[in-house]
Parts: C-alpha cells; sequence; structure tokens
C-alpha cells in the first residue's frame, strides 16, 4: 500500500494538464495512421499493375505517403518530446519544496521519478484519438486519393501491428522518457531543492534602488529570452507550423484534393495555437512575482508587457519566415521530384497574395493573443501574491 507522501508526488490530475502533448500526438498518429495505412494496403494491389501511367501513379503516391509520415510524425515526435520534458521541467520546478522533502525523508530519485509515468497518460489519450479519427476518415482518404481513377480500388483493411507501433509503443517510449528525464532533473541536493530563489525580483529590488531602470529592463528582456528556451522554441515552433501549414493548405487544394487541404491547415492551426498558448501561459504564470512588484516600483504596464512578452515578437515572426521558406521547399521537392513523371500535374508557383494573407491573419492571432495576457498581467497585485494566490 502506498503511503501518503508517495501518493503526492504526480497523480492522474497532474497528468491531465498535459493537453499539450496530446493535441500534439494527436495531429501526428492522425497523419501516420492515415498514410501508413494507405501505403500498407497500396502493396497489395501492386501486382495488378499493367500500364505504365498505372506504375507511375502507384510510386507517386506510395512515395508521398513515405514523406508525409517520415515529415509530419519526425517533426511532432521532436515537439512532443520537447513539450514532454518542459512538462516535466516545470513541474518539478513548481514542486521543489514538496520534492526537496521527499528527498529529505529518504525517498530515492528512481522513486520519486518513478511515479512520472503517468505524463504517458497524455500521449495514450493523443495517439488514442488519432487512431480512432484516422478509421473514421480512411474511406474518405482513399475515394480521394483515387479520385481519377488510374489505380484499381482498395478497400481499407485494419493492421493491429500499425495501431501497436502509433499508439501504444509511443505511450510506452513517452512513459519511459518521462521516469528517466526527471530523474535526470531531480539529481539534486534536497537543500537546493528546498531553497526558493527569486533572481528576477532580487535583480529588480537592486536594480530599482540603484534607480538603473533601463539597465533592470534591458537584463529582464535578455533573461526571459535566454534563460527559457524552450518557451523560446515554441514561439518559433507555433510561428512555423501556422505560416507552413496555412500556405501549403491552399496549394494542397490544387495540387492534390480540398480534403488534404483541410486537413492540413486544421493540424497547423491546432498546433500553432497550442503551442503559442502554452508558451505564453507559462512565461506570464512564471514571472507573476516579478511583474508584482515591478507594478508597486511603478513601472508602467506596457513595460511589464514589453519585458515579458514583446521580446518574444521577433522570434515568432522569424519563425513565420522559416515556415515560409519550408513549405515552398518542400512542394517543390514534391511536384519537381515526386511527382514529376505523372502527367496533368499542376506547376507550383509560390503565391505572395496568399503568403501576405497568412501572415495577417498569423498578425492578428498573436496580437490578440498578447493583448489578452497583458489584460491578466494588469490583474495581478502584489497584496495576492503575498497571501500566496496563484
Amino acid at each position: 500500500m502506498r503511503s501518503d507522501g508517495e501518493r503526492m508526488i504526480v497523480g492522474i490530475k497532474d497528468a491531465v494538464k498535459l493537453i499539450g502533448i496530446s493535441v500534439i500526438v494527436y495531429c501526428a498518429v492522425l497523419v501516420c495512421t492515415l498514410f501508413l495505412n494507405y501505403r500498407m494496403d497500396l502493396l497489395t494491389i501492386a501486382e495488378l499493375l499493367t500500364t505504365e501511367q498505372e506504375m507511375i501513379v502507384y510510386k507517386a503516391q506510395e512515395a508521398t505517403s513515405v514523406i508525409v509520415c517520415l515529415i509530419t510524425g519526425g517533426c511532432l515526435l521532436l515537439t512532443s518530446v520537447v513539450t514532454l520534458c518542459f512538462y516535466i521541467k516545470h513541474y518539478i520546478d513548481t514542486h521543489k519544496k514538496e520534492l526537496g522533502i521527499l528527498k529529505a525523508l529518504g525517498y530515492g530519485n528512481w522513486r520519486i521519478a518513478g511515479s512520472f509515468w503517468v505524463f504517458g497518460s497524455s500521449v495514450l489519450t493523443g495517439a488514442g484519438l488519432g487512431v480512432v479519427t484516422a478509421y473514421l476518415m480512411m474511406p474518405a482518404l482513399y475515394r480521394v486519393q483515387n479520385k481519377d481513377g488510374f489505380l484499381p480500388d482498395l478497400v481499407v483493411r485494419y493492421h493491429p501491428m500499425l495501431i501497436l507501433w502509433t499508439a501504444l509503443l509511443p505511450t510506452v517510449f513517452f512513459s519511459a522518457l518521462a521516469i528517466v528525464y526527471a530523474r535526470i532533473r531531480l539529481k539534486v541536493p534536497p537543500l537546493r531543492l528546498l531553497k526558493e530563489d527569486s533572481i528576477p525580483d532580487g535583480k529588480a529590488r537592486r536594480a530599482v534602488a540603484g534607480k538603473e531602470q533601463d539597465h533592470f529592463l534591458r537584463e529582464l528582456k535578455r533573461t526571459t529570452l535566454w534563460e527559457k528556451k524552450i518557451l523560446l522554441f515554441f514561439m518559433v515552433f507555433s510561428s512555423f507550423c501556422f505560416s507552413a501549414m496555412t500556405q501549403m493548405s491552399f496549394s494542397m487544394k490544387k495540387l492534390a484534393s480540398e480534403m488534404m487541404g483541410a486537413m492540413i491547415m486544421v493540424i497547423g492551426l491546432v498546433l500553432a495555437v497550442t503551442t503559442l498558448f502554452l508558451a505564453v501561459t507559462t512565461v506570464v504564470r512564471g514571472n507573476v512575482k516579478t511583474i508584482a512588484m515591478m507594478r508597486a516600483f511603478g513601472y508602467s504596464q506596457r513595460e511589464c508587457c514589453q519585458a515579458l512578452l514583446g521580446v518574444y515578437r521577433p522570434a515568432a515572426y522569424i519563425g513565420f519566415a522559416v515556415g515560409t521558406v519550408y513549405q515552398y521547399g518542400l512542394l517543390r521537392i514534391m511536384v519537381d521530384i515526386v511527382f514529376r513523371d505523372m502527367d496533368g500535374m499542376p506547376a507550383y508557383q509560390f503565391s505572395v497574395p496568399r503568403m501576405l494573407l497568412s501572415l495577417v491573419c498569423f498578425a492578428v492571432l498573436y496580437e490578440i493573443l498578447m493583448y489578452g495576457y497583458s489584460e491578466k498581467m494588469r490583474h495581478i497585485s502584489i497584496k495576492e501574491i503575498m497571501m500566496g494566490a496563484e
């Protein structure tokens, strides 16, 4: 029977908060299950092909399935790993005292880290929903992929091994990763966990006392940007997803199908909003003490927002530019290499109006979110911090 101290380490309610990982895994499993299942069924008709045109279409669709899975699955796998590590680090940082007490009482690092396996349940939730959605969409995908009738009709088959690879094994992998990474983060003396340092607050007091407000703001911006590189990654990745997926979806309606374009658009928007929301929420929650003290020392609302939120704006627009270049290069490869032998394949040209439309939409979304959180920062008071409110 588990003791009260052991039950308080990590619970299912903590894993529920990892909705960001569930969303990312859902998108990855949805795409990979769709196209891997299609490729596996596509292999069953290889011996039935007789004409050169059928072979060209067959090879092009097989290559497309592999490329989509490698690029989408690989990118989202990396993002899921980074997000999981971020959540674990954030959890440990916000529960230092409790974890320090457990270590002081004799709990070993592996014993504490073992409870972090529940973080893998967020992967199972996302993967399970992704598999179910994929099989619901599969008949429509098969029809769209063969809308011109170049290939024999495919029957949707269900492959249990595919579910094992896309849902069950990722859950085991991420649960193990959570335990190992938590063990690494916990490899510190108990006193270090029990001691709470407030470096930004200390800097604020020294800067104000010395009337070096400009120096303090520059230092706070630099600290906010570079000491939390994972949040910087999320900011860049969210704008990258928005830029690449929205622009690509416009082109895919012409190059492939409206269904493909809509699927790419939805996935891009979901990933962009999820990662952007995660990053900004963490920035604000992690700096409530700093915000309260800045306001108490006379810093304006605008100065607080510029120091903690505005510093990420250049990175967000850099991510948008990188996403634009990425989608252009990927579509050029698809058209000029993968589908180069297909008759009637439309030519791909970069569309400046579509890029500008995507940029305007991203700017509106980004600035609305920034404004919403700046208003949330306005209501943070030092009295609430002193009383222990979050």
